[in-house]
């Protein structure tokens, strides 16, 4: 089965990990950059000062992505790069890079799917308390409304906030990263509400000022479950788990997808976090709940569970030798289809996989090229398994590779690489990987 004609063969970054530029022309300091330079946060002292330097070699960058035949390129606005503290002026700077950036994309026949926020705050919206400041959703969308002011001529495709699993759990309870913070559980749920008010803004005014019909949506993370077999029992398990909440973390779909689908947080959320749980009122849920054009999902590995004696849940370990990523992820294919169909059976939109890839380890060879079989089959399983579900008549309209290039991953700085084309961060080269090349095979023939 060939992938529906105007399926969207894409591939994913983030500003801060790829950009570079941090302190040049007029850029802000965001979370991250200050991250950076707190000793023993990012390993062996990594910082995204220069990243893949995308801010200046994207002409180069667009060029590869041509060569692969990406259809569309998921990217991120830099808010710090736009208004340098979060509110007041514009970065004319920042604003002409983006300009550049988007029309050398659409010179190219790669349609621009914009997020507004990928994790990097600007330092003095921070410094105002950040995502537990109640005034944050509405500079959020003043800066929305820059954004669609200034891009929405030519940009049609809208994201507003990657992860905010992420950003709460990791960002504000683990530490691990920027902010760097460790808050209470209702410290946290009380800076998620903000989160989910901010999105809801942002779509709003996104629907009024947009000059082109927009195309809006939302990347959290896909976080599920997948049965064990495919028994009718173990799969009724697997739906349950995909669907439920642990009270001691904040990692679960469902507490950051049903108010934005569904208009409601989820009853169970409810009594798991109980007084944890921030005050809200129907105005703040009919805000949150902007109606949407797609679902998107970041997902990259799913646990397995089976069916106990009284049909709840059980976790099922994974197997020794396993097949593992470098991040030390099970690789779980067959996660896309359950996902997707657990996914669109609650919330009846359709699906985009907004990120979804692997690390590796990797080199250079001796030709000059860089040889990655486990990242050609990574892509080639989990793609037989979205055929699968649109098959099955799953409404999967997208899929997004993480990442386009090697870039800062973060807490690991550059040891990690998700790639589709390897850059030697000493020189900047770039290297489109075998999986890269594979990966435009099937972008071309339009059938993994």
């Amino acid at each position: 089965m060939k992938f529906p004609k105007d399926f969207v063969w894409g591939a994913a970054t983030a500003a801060y990990q790829v950009e570079g530029a941090a302190y040049e022309d007029g850029k802000g300091v965001g979370i991250w950059d200050t991250l950076c330079k707190r000793p023993g946060a990012i390993w062996q002292g990594h910082t995204g000062d220069v990243a893949c330097d995308h801010y200046h070699r994207y002409v180069e960058d667009v060029g590869i992505m041509k060569e692969i035949g990406l259809k569309a390129y998921r990217m991120e606005v830099a808010w710090t790069r736009i208004m340098p503290d979060g509110v007041g002026a514009v970065n004319q700077k920042g604003i002409d890079f983006y300009d550049r950036l988007f029309d050398e994309l659409l010179k190219a026949g790669i349609t621009p799917w914009v997020t507004l926020y990928h994790w990097n705050l600007p330092q003095a919206l921070q410094d105002r308390g950040g995502w537990m400041n109640p005034e944050l959703p509405k500079l959020f969308d003043d800066y929305t409304a820059v954004i669609m002011d200034k891009y929405s001529d030519r940009i049609s495709h809208w994201m507003t906030i990657n992860e905010p699993q992420v950003i709460t759990m990791h960002g504000m309870m683990t530490g691990f990263h920027a902010p760097g913070y460790k808050l209470s559980m209702a410290e946290a749920l009380q800076a998620g509400h903000h989160l989910l008010l901010a999105h809801g803004r942002s779509v709003s005014t996104i629907r009024q000022r947009a000059k082109i019909p927009a195309k809006v949506g939302y990347a959290p993370v896909g976080w599920s479950r997948r049965p064990d077999t495919e028994n009718q029992r173990d799969v009724d398990a697997a739906r349950t788990a995909t669907f439920e909440v642990d009270s001691t973390t904040l990692w679960n779909s469902v507490w950051w997808m049903d108010p934005v689908f569904l208009g409601q947080y989820p009853k169970q959320g409810l009594e798991a976090y109980g007084a944890d749980v921030p005050k809200f009122t129907d105005d703040d849920m009919k805000l949150i709940s902007q109606e949407l054009d797609f679902c998107g999902i970041n997902i990259y590995t799913a646990g397995a569970v089976k069916a106990g004696a009284d049909g709840r849940p059980e976790n099922v370990p994974v197997k020794v030798g396993y097949r593992m990523s470098s991040y030390d992820w099970p690789v779980t294919p067959d996660m896309l289809y359950w996902a997707g169909k657990f996914f669109y059976e609650r919330y009846k939109k359709p699906l985009v996989i907004t990120e979804n890839g692997t690390s590796i380890t990797e080199c250079v060879s001796s030709d000059g090229c860089v040889h990655d079989p486990q990242r050609t089959e990574f892509i080639k399983d989990h793609l037989e398994y979205v055929e699968r579900a649109i098959n099955d008549g799953i409404d999967y309209t997208g899929y997004f590779y993480w990442s386009l290039m090697d870039n800062f991953e973060w807490h690991w700085g550059y040891r990690h690489r998700f790639g589709i084309v390897h850059v030697d961060f000493e020189t900047g080269e770039r290297i489109i990987k075998d999986s890269g090349r594979y990966y435009a095979d099937v972008i071309k023939s339009n059938h993994a």
